[in-house]
């Protein structure tokens, strides 16, 4: 896969969000702009600028081209604070994809500001979740690797521009991962398979260019039969009853890339989406949620860009 993940990811949404009404566009557009703090990160529903959820909103920003310098600026405040503070894989990736969008909307390279040799700390730092199975892990104490967690050292590695080490032990890795169900799990304990550590490892397998036609196969049939009988949108797993906007994402985008989006009941995807969208702007997580964030924003726009050829209000 010679395009980066994201950047493939992120150009498709941002091509496809586009063909949603206007009026959809700039309800969301201003709700997420709305939810920028006064010290430029965004917040979850805890409260308090968090930097995963601030990636998320520029990125949901980002695709909605509603990017502007002073609103980069703000969040490069922001950002300039985390950059002085210990982080996790997750923080890691989310301060990389941050001050990539902070730059592509006008605001200051905030990683020009740095050492020349951040990008080798950075990938130092990630090497230290490294875990004995080949993947990576969610804390530095943990014994066995998450798949969640080295889909995003993968990503993180490509936005650093430098080669992932040792990966034959993580195609290994996410291959242990696979079950009989087709899909794959989060940990190796779990016997069956969800929606969302199956898209994260069908990302590794495609970066590291090592998916099997079989597994190919077997995905696919394991995606297609997790979609909630009566919401539309996709379940977690097949013992979830209920769709969720995550998962609902995730299925479709990794069946898009799979080639299988068509046989994807698309009218029924993008129902649930709206059924979750507020009139307002944001989206809740799912039909029983009775609140909004950013995070579920993203996803929210994603599906209905995903599916955006159907139109609609």
């Amino acid at each position: 896969m010679d395009e980066p993940y994201l950047t493939r990811l992120t150009v498709q949404l941002l091509e496809q969000v586009e063909r949603l009404p206007e009026s959809v566009r700039q309800r969301h557009l201003r709700y997420l702009v709305a939810n920028q703090n006064p010290d430029g990160g965004f917040s979850g529903r805890q409260g308090g600028s968090d930097i995963y959820y601030t990636g998320l909103a520029l990125r949901a920003i980002a695709i909605l081209q509603g990017l502007t310098p002073e609103l980069c600026e703000r969040s490069a405040n922001y950002l300039r604070h985390r950059m002085t503070e210990s982080a996790t894989v997750i923080d890691l990736f989310s301060l990389l994809v941050s001050g990539f969008l902070v730059q592509l909307g006008g605001g200051p390279d905030l990683f020009s500001e740095r050492t020349s040799d951040w990008p080798d700390r950075i990938a130092e730092t990630l090497e230290t979740y490294r875990t004995s199975d080949g993947g990576y892990a969610k804390a530095l104490e943990a014994k066995s690797g998450s798949t969640y967690h080295s889909f995003l050292v993968a990503l993180t590695f490509q936005l650093l521009d430098r080669p992932m080490p040792n990966v034959p032990a993580m195609i290994d890795f996410i291959r242990s991962r696979r079950r009989d169900d087709g899909g794959y799990v989060e940990i190796a304990p779990m016997k069956r398979s969800g929606a969302n550590p199956t898209a994260a490892a069908i990302g590794v397998l495609q970066i590291t260019n090592a998916l099997e036609p079989d597994a190919r196969e077997a995905v696919i049939e394991f995606l297609l039969g997790l979609p909630s009988e009566f919401e539309g949108g996709f379940r977690a797993n097949d013992r979830i009853p209920m769709a969720d906007l995550l998962s609902t994402f995730t299925a479709s985008w990794t069946l898009d890339q799979l080639g299988a989006k068509d046989r994807i009941d698309g009218e029924s995807v993008q129902n649930f989406a709206l059924a979750v969208e507020s009139p307002h702007g944001g989206f809740r997580g799912g039909l029983l949620d009775d609140g909004l964030d950013v995070e579920y924003t993203f996803y929210g726009l994603g599906t209905l860009a995903l599916f955006a050829d159907r139109g609609g209000e």
